[in-house]
């Protein structure tokens, strides 16, 4: 099925606004020894986090925070490992498990402002399109791997998605990865979405057309008889 992709805006970002709730700073603040967060206006919370988190050695703070993020996902060995590690690499974008690049970048941003760039600073892209059936049979639900794909054509043949998974990227095989590479989809209509994922995967140069068509094909049907 084809579609027509127009590109309508494109942002690189350092951070994403609101990513860190309310809840979170409050609960950051007592892992970083100030237990009275609950009681502080809530817009100086932020403000309080970065000065609980500067009383601490860099990757002393970095293992606190993953900790308080990815304990479920990460052994104690593993969290200190990358809390040393992400002073000096990109993590976010190296990391080998992909499904743990989005939490990585959040983490590593907050650090990084906290610690005024003593940690590398990684960018995330996040983009506005619309996206437009061109047959008006078949309803495809366009799920984060059926966008992506669709997205193929306005790439550059340098884009690292398009290199890395390139087959994945075409025809009907399964694109499971796609989960984790487009870190969010939203849309209100099911035409106009805003996408976030990293700049390491999709940045503004990646993009070869403002408008173009996509096409997917849906995956065949296994017969069991």
């Amino acid at each position: 099925m084809k579609f027509q992709i127009r590109i309508n805006s494109f942002k690189t970002l350092e951070e994403v606004v609101d990513y860190w709730s309310k809840e979170d700073y409050v609960e950051l603040l007592a892992l970083f020894g100030f237990p009275d967060g609950e009681s502080a206006k809530e817009d100086t919370l932020k403000e309080l986090l970065m000065m609980a988190i500067t009383d601490h050695e860099p990757n002393e703070a970095a293992a606190i925070v993953l900790e308080y993020k990815l304990s479920d996902q990460l052994n104690s060995g593993q969290i200190d490992q990358i809390s040393n590690d992400m002073l000096m690499d990109k993590i976010a974008e190296e990391y080998p498990e992909i499904n743990l690049h989005s939490t990585l970048f959040h983490v590593n941003q907050l650090l990084y402002k906290a610690f005024n760039g003593k940690f590398p600073n990684i960018k995330a892209s996040q983009f506005e399109c619309t996206i437009t059936p061109l047959e008006k049979n078949g309803n495809i639900e366009l799920t984060k791997e059926v966008t992506l794909k669709l997205l193929k054509e306005g790439l550059s043949d340098s884009n690292l998605i398009k290199r890395l998974f390139g087959e994945k990227m075409s025809g009907n095989i399964p694109f499971p990865e796609a989960e984790d590479i487009l870190w969010d989809l939203e849309t209100k209509d099911g035409q106009n979405f805003k996408i976030l994922t990293s700049a390491y995967w999709l940045s503004q140069e990646d993009l070869i057309a403002e408008e173009f068509e996509g096409e997917y094909e849906e995956p065949e049907e296994i017969d069991e008889d």
